[in-house]
This record gives structure tokens, sequence and C-alpha cells, in this order.
């Protein structure tokens, strides 16, 4: 895999960040609904959030 700048690394963190804030948001959200559609939904999302994450942190190795 190629090299990345300083610049591309500090993107990434921020995006990896940025993703892991968002599900961490979205399964709070998650726990908190009554309405099992939206509950899911929300999850879904959570789950969503962190397998791109995972894609992201793939750039780090």
């Amino acid at each position: 895999m190629a090299q990345i700048n300083q610049q591309e690394l500090e993107n990434l963190r921020h995006l990896i960040g940025a993703h892991e804030t968002g599900a961490q948001k979205l399964e709070s959200y998650a726990q908190q609904c009554t309405d099992p559609e939206f509950q899911q939904m929300f999850q879904q999302s959570a789950n969503s959030a962190r397998q791109t994450k995972q894609k992201l942190m793939q750039f780090l190795s």
C-alpha cells in the first residue's frame, strides 16, 4: 500500500473519530427509542458507521 502523507493521516484520524462518535450517538439513540422500527434503524446505522471506521483503519496499516 502506498505511503500516506501527514495531511492524509490527519484526515483519516478525523474521519475515524467522527465515525466512532456517530456510532456511539446512534447506539445511544437506539437504546432510548421505544419504537422497535426506529431502534433497529439506529442500530443498523451505528453498525454501518463502525464498519466504515474499520475500513478507514485499514489505511493505517
